[in-house]
């Protein structure tokens, strides 16, 4: 039987293959590299400069290319990208086989957060230039990505008191057995010194704890946090804080935080409204985000958001539902609640203070009450108090949480998008990729550009998935070409004029509308700076 045959790997070639031959034309490495070579990096914030003397430094653009091509193909590891770089075909092409080793690799991504951040924000211009973005219709919602600190290297105060309250009956017992030994007491003695040391390491961690005014720390990342992941289930993670467009699923902001998602929203919201650069959208969110405050906020910005309502606990319902709070009715003029028998609930108008189980304050109410309340006939039906019968607790946001059940009973079909809009993102992340968890430590700021480049790469083969390999290289193509042919010109044509006749025509062309938008230009007295 004929197989077929591979070639000799000694033999010598007249005509040898060239990296650029042995990449095709259409392979979407060649589109990486056009789309980070359109980048102005300086004004994102990478560093370009470096000194003359010693050794030369690797230009931002190569590792940057070499991240995204990583995170694109499931490589997020400075020590794999390190090793691809060395058997990498495609990457050789696009690094122009230089061999960054895995701490200058590792060291880029920890130190240019904010840049990768205004990196990902070129990818929805993109997808905003192809029409990909409709600015109408947006859902938020945030997933918890898994940290680099396990449970056994998170505490609170409650844990600490345990291990201590351990290790105080451990030196009990050996302090005892000590007194009753007649023997040999060295390894006794050993065991004392090492639940001795145990303990200044638990009141070195409880002083820590203090200090950070934190409820819990983290020894290995400090900034994660040990959080319900779904269900009753917790990890120590970050939470990602992500807004997406509903035209094409594309994400348009994210955020790395350490916290729930109680006081997200209303950041989020502010940041999509100057994104967008208008606030005529709807915003859709789960229940999770469905506080007082966050309303408040929402109303404040006017925007139309719909937030889920969450069910009252079983604590808040009435004996009867009947005479749950939702069937008392409230009159603004007197700031009365009227009960289904018809009697009227008044307040004296004091203001008392929720508080969250961290001690915050979450916020103020007022206490609506009826003296009639005693000598109803239908009491035990109203309320489970024996003493002081019914009373109604009305927020100082009650007419922001009266505002969004209004919204979300008037687009009750609409809200139903939510969750297929937001999740595709999280699904291609987390179960396609395997980006479960943050690969770096030591800070929410490598988490953030970890996450950074994550949405980047999802953003990108979005585009591409959409739009075409081919249709988004000839547009990254032809901006760099804009960019030159100007460059040449405005060049050639001010080496001719004066200063007097520069100062005139940096005012005229700042003014005018210039005709390649996507360019900014930097005037100073000897030329240009792109």
């Amino acid at each position: 039987m004929k197989y077929l045959q591979g070639q000799n790997r000694e033999q010598c070639y007249l005509f040898p293959v060239s990296l650029d031959d042995a990449v095709d034309a259409d392979n979407e490495v060649r589109l990486i590299d056009v789309f980070v070579d359109r980048l102005k990096l300086e004004e994102f914030g990478f560093r370009a400069d470096h000194v003359e003397n010693g050794r030369p430094a690797y230009h931002p653009s190569d590792l940057l290319k070499l991240y995204i091509y990583g995170y694109l193909n499931q490589l997020r590891s400075s020590r794999k990208l390190e090793k691809e770089c060395k058997r990498n075909i495609e990457v050789m092409w696009l690094l122009r086989s230089l061999k960054p080793d895995h701490n200058t690799i590792a060291n880029f991504r920890r130190d240019n957060p904010r840049a990768i951040k205004k990196v990902f924000r070129e990818t929805v211009k993109i997808a905003t230039y192809f029409n990909l973005i409709g600015g109408t219709l947006i859902a938020g919602d945030s997933t918890k990505l898994r940290a680099q600190n396990s449970k056994k290297n998170n505490f609170n105060q409650k844990k600490i008191d345990r291990h201590l309250e351990y290790i105080e009956n451990k030196l009990s017992e050996y302090e005892k057995a000590l007194a009753e030994s007649d023997g040999d007491k060295d390894e006794i003695n050993k065991e004392i010194d090492k639940q001795n040391r145990r303990k200044k390491g638990y009141k070195k961690l409880e002083q820590q704890l203090k200090e950070s005014g934190q409820s819990q720390i983290s020894t290995s990342d400090p900034d994660s946090r040990h959080q319900i992941t779904r269900n009753n289930i917790t990890e120590v993670s970050y939470s990602a804080q992500t807004t997406v467009d509903a035209k094409n699923n594309i994400p348009i902001d994210y955020k790395i935080t350490n916290a729930n998602d109680k006081r997200a929203m209303g950041e989020m919201l502010r940041r999509a409204k100057t994104i967008l650069r208008h606030n005529d959208f709807t915003a859709l969110y789960d229940k999770g985000y469905h506080t007082g405050r966050e309303l408040a906020i929402v109303d404040q910005l006017n925007i139309n958001t719909l937030v889920a309502i969450p069910p009252f606990s079983g604590a808040s319902h009435a004996p009867d539902l009947n005479y749950d709070v939702e069937h008392f009715d409230y009159n603004p003029e007197t700031d009365t609640y009227t009960c289904p028998q018809g009697n009227t609930l008044k307040t004296t108008g004091y203001w008392h203070v929720a508080k969250n189980p961290n001690g915050e304050i979450a916020y103020r109410f007022r206490n609506y009450t009826t003296p009639k309340c005693k000598k109803c006939e239908v009491r035990p039906l109203c309320t489970k108090s024996a003493a002081n019968g019914k009373q109604v607790r009305r927020s100082e946001f009650a007419v922001n949480i009266e505002n969004n059940k209004k919204r979300i009973q008037k687009s009750e079909k609409l809200y139903k998008r939510r969750q297929a809009i937001v999740e595709h993102p999280f699904g291609t992340i987390k179960r396609q990729w395997g980006f479960s968890y943050i690969i770096t430590k030591k800070g929410i700021q490598r988490a953030s550009a970890d996450f950074g480049f994550t949405m980047i790469a999802y953003n990108l083969r979005r585009i591409v998935n959409i739009v075409g390999i081919k249709e988004l290289g000839k547009y990254l193509k032809n901006i760099l070409l804009v960019l030159c042919s100007v460059i040449t010109q405005l060049k050639l044509f001010l080496s001719q004029v004066n200063q007097i006749q520069y100062k005139t025509i940096k005012t005229s062309v700042m003014k005018s509308s210039f005709p390649c938008r996507l360019i900014k230009l930097n005037f100073n007295a000897t030329g240009m700076r792109f």
